[in-house]
């Protein structure tokens, strides 16, 4: 099988609730990388592209966040809905979901 076109690397690093940076996981970051997958797979892009779990990202302050290689797109999804527009729009058809992006580290987007 050649190589994926694009992978999509999902912080799901856990750290102790009283941590002040956060952590992915808390936030959410699981269901978000459970969407991402089922999006792949629902869309057939299972041999194109591929969604994977990631240790820590080191940008805990905008946490859940995820990053599209070769890209290096950064970004910090809310909800299932922007993790599955991330693949439609970004994995298969290779346009970035600019709403979404990650430009500034410090700060969220929105």
């Amino acid at each position: 099988m050649p190589p994926y076109e694009r992978h999509l690397f999902s912080c799901l690093n856990t750290r102790t609730a009283d941590d002040p940076r956060g952590s992915c996981t808390h936030r959410g970051g699981e269901a978000l990388a459970e969407a991402a997958r089922e999006e792949v797979h629902r869309l057939g892009l299972k041999n194109r592209v591929r969604a994977n779990k990631a240790g820590c990202l080191d940008a805990c302050a905008l946490g859940p966040v995820c990053v599209v290689y070769p890209d290096a797109v950064w970004y910090a999804p809310r909800t299932a809905d922007d993790m599955r527009e991330i693949v439609a729009s970004h994995l298969r058809d290779g346009v970035p979901v600019e709403r979404l992006v990650v430009s500034d580290f410090g700060k969220k987007p929105g």
